[in-house]
């Protein structure tokens, strides 16, 4: 459920987002690079909102504990098996106290966004977690002491008066409830900035392995609590989740290894679309006038920052 950091800050969900744009592996710039660098991010974001769909569905009869640790356990042991094969070496990390802050992030995102899923429609949600590259916009500052414009900080100041409306839009009161699809944004954003820091230590693949531990560490204590056995249909389910949340991870670091990032970055906001076509077909459910209006003012707002960065 991670969402990619904004172009000014660097740019996941992670693993989802390199720290920073990977080296172009096309000719920089070119036509073909950047053309195939938009399809690997709007196939990211299609990916993002199946992941979104198949959590939702699964939390109509299972715990947010048992769904989040199938997906990391799969993702863990997918990408643990290739590093093995590959080099074991890459499972040593020079920062695993950051590594595993990071991967607590991540898992809180999860968590939170999966019990936000229960009480909003998808559209709404998506829009909200999206505000997540706004966010690291005004987190660099705080945290990592990066200068950000004026310029910037109005369009931090929109993105959040779009999750304001689109919370208030869909009737959500003041309570937890409104509360989670906020914090797993916040969460998102961190974890954002803790793979920036990581970004000079380690390399990608450690990263990327570490992504689930905390999943994995944090939620398996809680399987004989709250965990049930599922039939064949619903394992097969998990499985598609646990195989989506790969994939979208290796279709965004693709997207930016093809092209910058202040050029495709801004296509992440495809998954809007994505989400409301799987909740009219999926869900039956039709966006509010407030979820349109909230989201415009999201995605706006995470344009602008990257194209400002573009031109930098």
């Amino acid at each position: 459920m991670n969402r990619p950091a904004s172009a000014v800050s660097g740019s996941p969900k992670s693993a989802p987002a390199p720290a920073a744009p990977l080296p172009c592996t096309g000719v920089l710039g070119g036509t073909t690079a950047i053309g195939a660098g938009i399809l690997w991010m709007i196939a990211a974001a299609g990916l993002f909102v199946c992941q979104d769909s198949m959590a939702r569905i699964l939390l109509q009869r299972y715990s947010a504990p048992e769904t989040a640790f199938v997906r990391y356990f799969i993702h863990m042991v997918l990408v643990g098996a290739f590093i093995a094969l590959r080099s074991p070496r890459l499972m040593i990390s020079r920062q695993p106290a950051l590594q595993l802050l990071r991967s607590a992030l991540l898992l809180g995102a999860t968590i939170f966004g999966m019990l936000a899923l229960k009480v909003m429609p998808l559209v709404a949600f998506s829009a909200v977690i999206w505000v997540a590259p706004v966010l690291v916009t005004a987190l660099s500052g705080i945290i990592l002491h990066e200068r950000v414009k004026p310029s910037a900080w109005v369009s931090v100041v929109a993105g959040l008066a779009g999750v304001w409306i689109i919370i208030g839009g869909n009737g959500m009161e003041f309570s937890l409830s409104m509360a989670l699809p906020c914090l797993a944004a916040l969460a998102n954003a961190l974890y954002q900035i803790t793979t920036r820091l990581l970004h000079e230590t380690d390399s990608t693949i450690t990263t990327l392995f570490y992504t689930a531990f905390a999943g994995v560490l944090f939620c398996s204590p809680l399987l004989p609590v709250y965990g049930a056995l599922p039939p064949p249909a619903d394992a097969a389910l998990m499985l598609s989740l646990g195989l989506a949340g790969i994939a979208s991870h290796f279709c965004l670091i693709r997207a930016f290894a093809m092209a910058p990032a202040s050029i495709i970055a801004p296509f992440g906001y495809a998954s809007l679309l994505w989400a409301a076509l799987s909740s009219l077909i999926i869900f039956t459910e039709i966006p509010s006038l407030q979820t349109v209006l909230g989201a415009a003012l999201i995605a706006g707002s995470g344009v602008f920052i990257f194209l400002r960065a573009g031109q930098a």
